[in-house]
């Protein structure tokens, strides 16, 4: 699924202005390419005048003075060529692999400024495309395709120029073909740039599914569903055949046509150039080498263009995605005094001291029409802890998101420390929350490296402290490497619940200010839980925590609950007022207590 606010319009000039920021810094390289390739040019063109002269003077002639002089300069020449197309070719893949370097890490870096609702709009295959394969195809266009195009139209303008001099008429023959060019292009190119953009986009799916069948591949054998996604896999996979079969189609039409454009014309000078051929073997030797050279230009030509079309597509998504504004971002005022998540100015930031404040706020999702929040105020004194309960899809998250500003709010503000979120940057305000999600996540690499993602300065007796604190201190003596066990690609290595536990300590050894807790111990037992419980009361004091909580019992203690369903908090109080209201979450904490009594006696009947 695309994102709203990407657009698809054709680029001017098949989208190389948008490049030109990106080839700008290597522009003496790109310089010397051109210059190396004019000079294997010149020496390709001048290489016929060495062939026409050994036929006119010491063929026909059965002259050989000077012969020898004569052949190291041709291989003199041909030195010069092989070496200057060396160097051409050598500084080509240079820019290729520099640009496709560049082009990744700009789109990299912007993907870490877009906000969630740019993730949520668009799949991990979908910009994987984009970051990998696209990038790739512009990195060749701007260094093979340009050095190519230096080599063959210089070529094609050498060689006519030559041809005209040797014989104006037949050179004006061969020029004819350039205007049938033009038109075939003209007619072919709307149709090519259509059918390559779906070919792409269908691409994007068929990475993205190929994406989930392998990290969703314990999901899929659970649930027996392997011939589903085989068959949704193969129904893309024939849809991209049928779509590149027409596009080959296309392009073979293209080509055929212009082969056989061409391919007249050199029939023609042939057929004139019998007379030639009777008056002088040199001249006419020089004249058909250039003749029959010109086709390899006009060959590349064809399928040049066809590739800048293809590729047009490949440049119009990227720069879609380098183009595409975040929903939150921070103003030029916030950035020069507190710099951006690149570039912080840590000197600039204030401490922060966790009162959190909803100022009549408002708020509907970007792609939504409903409003979530309405004119919502609430004060969270700096230490409070608050918990935000309803049944799954209620909407939890939303007041967590706010205040973490994933999201702005549509209307009003969220003050944090008395002051507006968006008054300072982003970074001065995710640097002081500790965040631990229902579903954690894990880079690759070892335990170590992942807790010191938390607190890149902490010592071996902070990080030990950590791990007591939420337990994790006994998945860490089971491993046989320890701290530096590797936990693999996404922590796939442990079990979700010592991920779980894992991604606590991590947060801990951040000393986050505000803390959030979504459902954190969801994905952990019940013996793990209540160790945990016992460590949050100590984990929360001196921080403003907020907790999203599916376990009721959990959260008895919190200074203020908030109950949301169907995206409004329907009711807040703490758990006596809640209970003594008799209201939803009466209904929620007796049923779920019931339950869990219930688990327990048949656990105990077992």
């Amino acid at each position: 699924m695309n994102n709203q606010n990407e657009k698809t319009t054709s680029l001017p000039f098949f989208g190389i202005p948008k490049l030109l920021p990106f080839m700008k810094k290597y522009r003496g390289t790109l310089i010397f390419m051109v210059v190396c390739g004019l000079i294997s040019t010149v020496m390709d063109i001048l290489l016929p005048q060495f062939q026409g002269y050994a036929l006119n003077e010491y063929i026909t002639k059965g002259n050989l003075h000077g012969f020898h002089w004569f052949i190291l300069a041709y291989v003199a020449g041909i030195i010069v060529s092989a070496t200057s197309f060396f160097c051409s070719a050598s500084n080509a893949m240079r820019v290729e692999v520099s640009v496709n370097r560049d082009l990744r890490n700009a789109a990299f870096e912007h993907l870490q400024t877009l906000s969630f609702s740019y993730f949520n709009q668009n799949s991990v295959g979908y910009i994987h495309a984009r970051v990998m394969s696209d990038t790739s195809r512009i990195g060749s266009l701007v260094s093979w395709t340009m050095m190519d195009s230096v080599w063959h139209f210089s070529y094609l303008i050498g060689a006519v120029a030559v041809m005209l001099v040797l014989n104006t008429r037949l050179a004006l023959m061969v020029i004819t073909i350039l205007p049938l060019i033009v038109i075939l292009f003209s007619v072919f190119q709307k149709k090519l740039i259509r059918i390559n953009r779906e070919v792409r986009e269908i691409n994007s799916k068929i990475t993205s599914n190929f994406n989930e069948g392998i990290t969703g591949a314990k999901t899929i054998k659970s649930l027996v569903i392997e011939d589903k996604i085989q068959n949704d896999f193969v129904e893309d996979t024939a849809t991209m055949r049928k779509k590149s079969v027409r596009a080959a189609h296309l392009r073979g039409l293209f080509a055929a046509t212009m082969n056989m454009a061409s391919s007249m014309a050199l029939a023609i000078v042939l057929w004139q150039g019998g007379y030639l051929a009777a008056e002088e073997v040199g001249t006419f030797s020089m004249f058909m080498s250039y003749a029959q050279g010109m086709m390899e230009p006009v060959r590349w030509l064809i399928d040049a263009i066809s590739d800048v079309i293809t590729t047009q597509v490949n440049i119009e998504r990227l720069m879609r995605l380098i183009e595409t504004k975040s929903d939150v971002t921070d103003t030029p005022d916030v950035i020069e005094k507190y710099g951006d998540s690149f570039e912080p100015k840590r000197e600039n930031w204030e401490e922060i001291k966790g009162d959190i404040e909803f100022k009549d706020v408002s708020f509907k999702y970007p792609d939504g029409d409903e409003y979530v929040l309405e004119h919502f105020n609430l004060k969270i004194p700096f230490g409070s802890n608050i918990a935000i309960v309803g049944e799954t899809g209620a909407g939890k998250s939303t007041l967590i998101n706010l205040v973490c500003r994933f999201f702005e709010p549509t209307a009003g503000q969220v003050l944090i420390d008395g002051r507006d979120a968006r008054e300072r940057s982003q970074l001065w305000l995710h640097s002081a929350i500790g965040y631990v999600l229902q579903t954690p996540h894990l880079f690759s690499g070892t335990i170590r490296e992942n807790l010191l993602y938390g607190n890149p300065n902490a010592t071996e007796e902070q990080i030990d402290r950590a791990l007591k604190l939420v337990s994790a201190d006994n998945v860490i003596a089971h491993l046989e490497k320890g701290l530096d066990s590797d936990v693999g690609e996404g922590g796939d290595l442990l079990s979700t619940g010592e991920k779980q536990l894992i991604s606590f300590a991590r947060a801990i050894l951040a000393d986050p200010r505000i803390l959030v807790l979504d459902e954190a111990t969801a994905s952990v037992d019940t013996i793990t839980e209540q160790k945990i419980q016992s460590a949050i009361d100590t984990i929360i004091s001196g921080r403003t925590s907020l907790v999203v909580a599916h376990r009721l019992s959990t959260i008895r203690n919190a200074d203020l609950i908030l109950v949301v369903r169907d995206g409004k908090i329907i009711e807040q109080g703490n758990h006596e007022q809640l209970l003594e209201k008799k209201g939803h979450y009466y209904n929620l904490y007796t049923r779920q207590y019931e339950d869990e009594a219930t688990g327990a006696l048949l656990a105990g009947q077992v």
